[in-house]
């Protein structure tokens, strides 16, 4: 049972009452069971909780940094009216809106409650329980019970760079079409036929077909589809690492899923296995239109791990993946110490088996640091800062000197850096 504000005010409204008209122990006797006849009638005529029926989606989805509404669906069932509020309970970082709902239903009638949730990161939060207040018609007091409604709200990645897909996609397409050249060699398919013209390799003449015809035809090439990508995502304690307005891994998902569109645009398969110690995400066997949604899913409850990425374990689990030869696109950190300890002992057995792409986020601050000279305390910074970019220069340039490709930029730029190297390597032919 709660009692209101109401009743409080009732009270005291009777104690100036008894002070002013009627200062006896008669008047006070009488007052007190006005207010008792009050309180009693209110709780005899609320309505029943169970009467009241609660029912709402499992499950919302809302892009990372927009607001969605959930709707609760609330019935009343019984034959009394359902008058109070009600309270639905998400945590703090769901960042609820107009959580609490006035509730007066009449018997047989439903109503929808929606609060607007507008999550500060991404993942998913479960909702809490409801509180249900139901009050007499006086609105002096009544009954408070809570309920169990499971619901909860997934906050996709933000994917910022998704401006860019339709850009990418059409400059796929017209490489696609300008190059049915006479290109020929690993990684390509045959196109179609068309007459030789001076310079043509003579090596790409058609006989067979040239004898059925009046020209001599040569095979133009294009680069193959169907192939595959497999995105390895490094959760460990390196992508926690803060840089820009988010973290490593912030970044590395939004190239991923950049990545992971305009290969499902040109026909490739993609799989994505998000790794530390063990796999935290996998996804596997999606193509087309759905590749994209099931990839944010997938890596919208990703967080950083605080440990030391087993780059052994993932190197296996990698070639465990991928029977076939595929573009690995690696999602790491090229921080010196990391490389040598990490990566250089294990990527020689993934580039045997595979194309390898390194992909690592830089911190713009630093190379802003590099450039300032504006007092003495920022020469020091400056000299710091330039010797950071120095080894790092130095371990791409040993990656790529060992036949490893390097995509290194800022968070803003990393995305369309990524997209512009996989189009280059579809127009070279080489996947």
């Amino acid at each position: 049972m709660v009692v209101t504000g109401r009743l409080a005010a009732a009270a005291g409204v009777a104690a100036l009452f008894v002070t002013l008209v009627l200062p006896s122990v008669v008047g006070v006797v009488v007052v007190t069971c006005v207010l008792a006849a009050g309180l009693l009638v209110d709780l005899g005529a609320v309505g029943r909780a169970r009467d009241l029926s609660l029912s709402r989606e499992a499950l919302t989805t809302v892009r990372l940094g927009r607001s969605a509404e959930v709707e609760l669906v609330a019935v009343n069932t019984g034959g009394r009216r359902l008058r109070g509020t009600v309270w639905d309970d998400w945590p703090d970082s769901a960042r609820a809106e107009n959580g609490a709902h006035v509730l007066d239903l009449a018997p047989g009638t439903k109503v929808r409650l929606r609060t607007t949730l507008t999550p500060t990161y991404r993942g998913d939060r479960v909702a809490g329980r409801i509180t249900v207040r139901l009050l007499g018609p006086l609105g002096l007091a009544g009954r408070q019970t809570r309920r169990d409604v499971p619901a909860r709200v997934r906050a996709l990645p933000a994917f910022r760079a998704e401006r860019l897909l339709r850009s990418k996609v059409k400059r796929l397409q017209h490489l696609d079409g300008r190059n049915l050249a006479n290109l020929r060699g690993q990684g390509t398919e045959f196109d179609s036929f068309r007459e030789y013209v001076a310079g043509d390799d003579v090596r790409a003449i058609d006989w067979r077909a040239t004898a059925r015809a009046t020209d001599v035809l040569v095979r133009t090439w294009r680069p193959e589809r169907n192939r595959h990508v497999l995105m390895l995502l490094d959760t460990g304690r390196v992508s926690a690492g803060r840089v820009g307005d988010g973290t490593r891994l912030d970044a590395s998902i939004e190239a991923a899923l950049l990545l992971g569109g305009l290969a499902a645009a040109a026909g490739d398969s993609v799989d994505l296995l998000a790794f530390d110690r063990r796999a935290r995400a996998e996804v596997r066997g999606v193509g087309g239109k759905g590749l994209q949604l099931k990839l944010m899913h997938a890596m919208a409850g990703i967080t950083p791990a605080l440990v030391d990425t087993d780059s052994a374990g993932l190197v296996r689990a990698a070639i465990q993946r991928t029977r076939r030869r595929s573009l690995v696109v690696w999602f790491t950190s090229l921080d010196g110490a990391a490389v040598e300890e990490n990566l250089l002992p294990v990527l020689p057995v993934l580039a045997q088996r595979h194309r390898v792409l390194i992909v690592s986020v830089t911190d713009p601050d630093v190379a802003a640091a590099a450039t300032r000279r504006d007092g003495l305390s920022d020469l020091y910074a400056a000299a710091a800062a330039e010797s950071v970019l120095a080894e790092r220069a130095l371990v791409q340039e040993s990656l790529r000197r060992t036949g490893i490709a390097v995509v290194a930029a800022s968070p803003e730029q990393l995305p369309e850096a990524l997209a512009d190297e996989y189009l280059e390597l579809k127009q070279s032919g080489a996947l």
